[in-house]
């Protein structure tokens, strides 16, 4: 349930494991350095839609630990750290790096969060987010990228993401309230499960538009009042949310 590119007024074109990646034989460390440099060029270019023209530090971090090349099929390893969406099955692709970037920027991960992820896919995103924070939560309608992100992710070493097969619309009541909520897929509304599952203070990022046009990243906050705000970041195309409801 990934971005299949973002539509960004013709602008963007259509960053691994924590201690594995560090390795000093990793052939694929420039590729991936290169990656977080055009991921940080997109920033600077897209400055007057997210506010800013610089992500988190950390969030980058992040980017340039995480293989991305692990996360696609074997065939397009070589392809891996190009900026750009790419397909991993079952009608499905991995995020382009710097959706995931700005999408995980937006979210503010805290060392001490927990998060739920709607969408799962090639579990690149819950990766990252797992460098990040204490744990995460994530739901794959697609029953054999759940199976397979659960098998990726143990192999990896990454022990703080839990993987579950189902309708990720619904949350995950048991392990909420969330202090951070990612939804990878497009939406026509904003799910009012997700938001119940919100903690006070927490944020959620969601495209929310109709399938297969242009949608609307939003940054939906809820105030410690338990009110909820929501602002647009900028125009991106997703593949459309599935599942029962």
């Amino acid at each position: 349930m990934r971005p299949t590119t973002v539509g960004l007024v013709g602008l963007l074109l259509f960053t691994a494991c924590p201690a594995a990646a560090e390795a000093t034989d990793d052939p694929y460390a420039e590729a991936r350095a290169a990656m977080v440099r055009e991921v940080a060029l997109d920033a600077e270019r897209t400055a007057e839609w997210i506010g800013k023209e610089k992500l988190s530090p950390r969030v980058m971090e992040a980017m340039g630990r995480v293989p991305r090349h692990l996360f696609v099929p074997p065939e397009l390893q070589d392809f891996g750290y190009l900026n750009r969406p790419l397909p991993i099955g079952y009608g499905q692709t991995i995020s382009q790096p710097y959706i995931v970037a700005l999408m995980t920027d937006l979210l503010a991960p805290e060392p001490d969060d927990v998060a739920f992820e709607l969408g799962t896919g090639s579990s690149y995103q819950a990766a990252v987010l797992a460098e990040l924070v204490a744990e995460v939560y994530t739901v794959e309608i697609v029953q054999p990228l759940a199976a397979s992100a659960t098998d990726r992710l143990d192999a990896l070493g990454f022990d703080n993401v839990t993987v579950r097969a189902g309708d990720g619309y619904f949350g995950w009541p048991e392990h909420a309230p969330f202090d951070i909520i990612v939804v990878t897929a497009a939406a026509s509304h904003v799910p009012p499960p997700l938001i119940a599952q919100l903690k006070p203070g927490g944020r959620m990022v969601i495209p929310v538009g109709s399938p297969f046009l242009t949608q609307q990243l939003l940054l939906i906050e809820k105030r410690k009042d338990g009110t909820v705000t929501s602002r647009q970041v900028l125009p991106v195309i997703f593949v459309p949310l599935t599942g029962g409801h």
